[in-house]
């Protein structure tokens, strides 16, 4: 019955990162991921090529049949256990006046902002759920409360059978923040790490070992009625180099 899922910012493929490069970093994301093995993985911040790279690696489809790759952009991404989960159907929000729009951006946002999303049976239990993976933009909170809004107002739309909901993603925001509010009241999720009473701490360490400062940016939330049986971050580095500069957030969930 339970349900295993992964969010994880992989950081864009840059050739200055040294001996963070993606070429090193990415067989540390295999094993975290192939270890785990979850039913769901939730990605953020690749382009299409380091995208379609991590594919090849873990033993996870990439949900993309519904998209038309534009070079430059960078997406969240969905990938799924096939024996565990059947998508029914996909598709792309972009965070923006004009949703529908390939690479439309408003709101004062840095760079265009999206959410992907699937409707999946789980082949367990049979039951359906609504799977939503995004990525907020990181300068004005203004900016990330209407792009929430947009996500809200559009999966209100495509999830006409109300659907259990799974949010997850990079929020470039903190729990505290009026974005975070404004997700659970709208959508009526919880987060599991308040669930489980954790400690905050941060999720973007920037490639530096025992990072203290910063935020928990990156969040799966979940149905009222689902149970937590685990959820933590992922802080193995390997000879210094970590799989991301963000640390992949690891839960798994029971479903109601």
């Amino acid at each position: 019955m339970q349900l295993k899922l992964i969010s994880s910012n992989i950081r864009y493929e840059n050739e200055n990162d040294g001996v963070h490069s993606w070429e090193n970093r990415s067989p540390l994301l295999q094993k975290i991921i192939t270890e785990f093995h979850p039913d769901i993985l939730a990605t953020q911040e690749g382009r299409e090529k380091q995208i379609k790279s991590l594919a090849y690696l873990i033993p996870l489809k990439l949900i993309e049949s519904h998209r038309e790759w534009i070079e430059e952009r960078m997406y969240p991404c969905l990938y799924v256990n096939e024996e565990q989960i059947k998508v029914k159907r996909s598709g792309d929000i972009w965070l923006s006046e004009t949703p529908l729009t390939p690479g439309s951006f408003s709101f004062k946002s840095t760079f265009p902002r999206l959410c992907t999303w699937m409707e999946v049976t789980h082949l367990v239990n049979n039951l359906d759920y609504f799977i939503v993976n995004t990525h907020l933009d990181h300068v004005l909170e203004e900016t990330r409360l209407e792009q929430i809004n947009v996500l809200i107002r559009e999966i209100d739309k495509l999830n006409q059978q109300k659907l259990p909901l799974i949010l997850m993603g990079d929020f470039n925001d903190s729990p505290a923040s009026a974005v975070y509010q404004s997700i659970l009241n709208a959508l009526d999720l919880k987060d599991p790490w308040i669930e489980s009473g954790f400690v905050e701490e941060t999720s973007h360490h920037g490639f530096l070992e025992n990072a203290d400062q910063g935020d928990r940016i990156d969040w799966i939330l979940i149905p009222q009625a689902f149970a937590v049986e685990d959820i933590y971050l992922e802080k193995k580095s390997f000879n210094g180099v970590f799989p991301s500069d963000h640390y992949p957030l690891l839960a798994t969930v029971i479903p109601r």
